[in-house]
């Protein structure tokens, strides 16, 4: 018998056609939605006199474009406000489930999946959104597609993907202090590059990967497009199910018992065969910090950044584009570089666990007074837990501020944007030109040498500080 990966075992189960020489036609299981890749899909529908096919099994929530002060207030902004307002009118077209703004499941739309449990095992999952990728934390192949794409699963809940190559990647080891999910996803790219993945879809195992929460996990995902993978996953076990059990949208009494048997199936034969594969030591990596313009760009936070002995033409020039942009020389150490502002939120780490990590850190302690704070939780659920668990009275006492759930300083499609020249520490996903604001300066980050870099207004090592 065939061994399989996992990625095969869920891929060949909603295979719908082949066809001869081309693309799959694949069954999608979860549909989510947003307001910015949305629009146009629906106006395709209506312009060929389409209904939603299965309304029920798409799910809406406005993140990319939403304020995230004042957010019972009307939108300002004219073409978010037509965005957000489209969405919701299309939905109520539709019969689809629509998280509004300020309602209990309102949140990033890769953050309120798996808190609601509509992100399970097996699944495959998809949105008109790059990081769809995270749900694959859940074992579930999820990846993002375009508006055509949107239209498509709306009309048939069926999308045209040719098969990706698989790769496995494996770190082994026990992490050591201060290093995080985020750093094991910056250390990964760093390695294999932003085109490493290109043409795959990635498996994450070993011990070190294990090791990590449901929201790690989901953190590790999530950055899987950055190294040009069409996605990640992480095979189901004990943290996965103790995760999903009881979530509004998780199957209920004896249909629970069913998918916990069937998930616990979901993982790769132990001969399957990877088209490429990694291997990394937990050891090796410490807290990651990037000092250029794409995620790959990254350094352990000791490190010097690279010299150009050995580059050669374009691979030279983008390398020395990007450190002009950013205000670097080669052979520069990044700790004690100021800082201005720091961003804790996005898909990346909006999440319970990310804020309880950066209250830790700078309980009784001050924030400096050159570094503006921009605090954003991923969902009105993560905002709630953050209030119950007193982590905001923590975060107020060293002078911080929460803001509202929204995608925020991640993209700057909305007014939280960093300003031309400064230089942001983030635990977003994304560091390009003018991906935070035209002209600013983003330097990736965990959430925890985030917050030692809030506390001392420069990059720090935040083992020194733990």
């Amino acid at each position: 018998m065939e061994k399989k990966t996992l990625f095969d075992k869920i891929w060949d189960a909603h295979v719908v056609k082949e066809v001869a020489g081309g693309p799959n036609v694949l069954y999608i299981d979860r549909h989510l939605i947003h307001e910015v890749t949305s629009p146009v899909a629906f106006l395709g529908l209506k312009t060929r006199g389409l209904k939603v096919f299965r309304p029920e099994l798409t799910t809406a929530t406005p993140d990319h474009n939403v304020p995230t002060e004042n957010q019972h207030l009307t939108i300002v902004d004219e073409l978010s406000r037509h965005q957000v307002e489209m969405l919701k009118r299309n939905c109520e077209e539709h019969g689809i489930f629509y998280h509004d703004l300020q309602s209990d499941g309102h949140g990033i739309v890769h953050i309120i999946g798996p808190e609601l449990g509509l992100t399970q095992p097996g699944m495959t999952i998809v949105c008109g959104d790059s990081h769809t990728s995270t749900h694959g934390a859940f074992g579930a192949i999820a990846f993002g597609i375009g508006t055509s794409e949107v239209e498509m699963v709306l009309a048939s809940q069926c999308i045209m993907q040719p098969k990706p190559k698989k790769m496995r990647i494996t770190v082994n080891g026990e992490l050591k202090k201060g290093v995080t999910a985020k750093d094991i996803a910056l250390y990964i790219i760093s390695q294999i590059s932003t085109s490493g993945g290109t043409g795959h879809f990635i498996e994450y195992a070993g011990s070190a990967i294990t090791s990590l929460s449901m929201e790690g996990r989901m953190t590790l995902c999530n950055l899987s497009i950055e190294s040009g993978a069409r996605g990640g996953m992480i095979a189901p076990d004990e943290t996965t199910i103790n995760y999903v059990k009881g979530r509004q949208y998780a199957p209920q009494s004896e249909e629970w018992e069913k998918a916990v048997a069937r998930w616990q199936d979901l993982k790769s034969d132990e001969d399957a065969v990877f088209d490429t594969e990694y291997a990394f030591s937990a050891d090796d990596i410490e807290p990651m910090i990037t000092y250029g313009t794409n995620p790959g760009m990254g350094i352990g936070i000791t490190q010097k950044i690279p010299a150009t002995n050995g580059m050669q033409g374009s691979d030279k020039n983008t390398f020395l584009k990007s450190l002009q942009y950013m205000g670097y020389s080669e052979g520069e150490k990044m700790l004690g570089k100021k800082v201005d502002y720091v961003f804790v939120g996005s898909c990346t780490n909006g999440r319970i666990e990310d804020f309880r990590a950066f209250a830790g850190f700078v309980k009784g302690r001050k924030k400096a007074e050159n570094v503006t704070t921009w605090l954003v939780p991923g969902s009105q659920k993560v905002e709630k837990q953050i209030r119950a668990e007193g982590l905001v009275e923590i975060l107020e006492a060293a002078g911080f501020e929460l803001r509202q759930p929204g995608c925020s300083a991640c993209l700057a499609m909305n007014e939280d944007k960093i300003p031309e020249g400064k230089y942001a520490v983030s635990t977003t996903n994304r560091n390009f030109e003018g991906r935070q604001g035209p002209g600013a300066r983003t330097m990736l980050a965990s959430p925890l040498t985030a917050a030692a870099a809030a506390v001392t207004g420069v990059i720090t090592d935040p083992r020194e500080m733990l």
